[in-house]
C-alpha cells in the first residue's frame, strides 16, 4: 500500500481498516434485544461476510485502544 494511502474510515457506530487481500477489519457498536445492552463488534470481513467475531464491552474499548498504541510502541510496529 502506498505510504498516504487511506487504510482506515471510521465514521458514527462504524470503522473499518483495509487490511490487504480484500480483508477488513470492522468496528461497529451493536446492541443486544435480547440483553438490552451495546456492545462493540470486532470482525474480519472479506467480500461482506464475516470470518471471525470478536464481542468488546464499550467500557472497555479505550483500554483496548490504548493496550494496542503502548503494544506498537514497545514492539516498534
Amino acid at each position: 500500500m502506498a505510504e498516504n494511502e487511506e487504510i482506515a474510515d471510521i465514521g458514527e457506530n462504524y470503522g473499518e481498516i483495509k487490511m490487504g487481500a480484500g480483508w477488513f477489519l470492522t468496528i461497529t457498536l451493536a446492541s443486544s434485544e435480547r440483553y438490552e445492552n451495546e456492545y462493540i463488534e470486532i470482525a474480519k470481513e472479506r467480500g461482506g461476510q464475516k470470518k471471525a467475531r470478536f464481542n468488546l464491552n464499550p467500557k472497555y474499548a479505550r483500554i483496548l485502544g490504548e493496550a494496542l498504541i503502548k503494544f506498537a510502541d514497545e514492539n516498534k510496529l
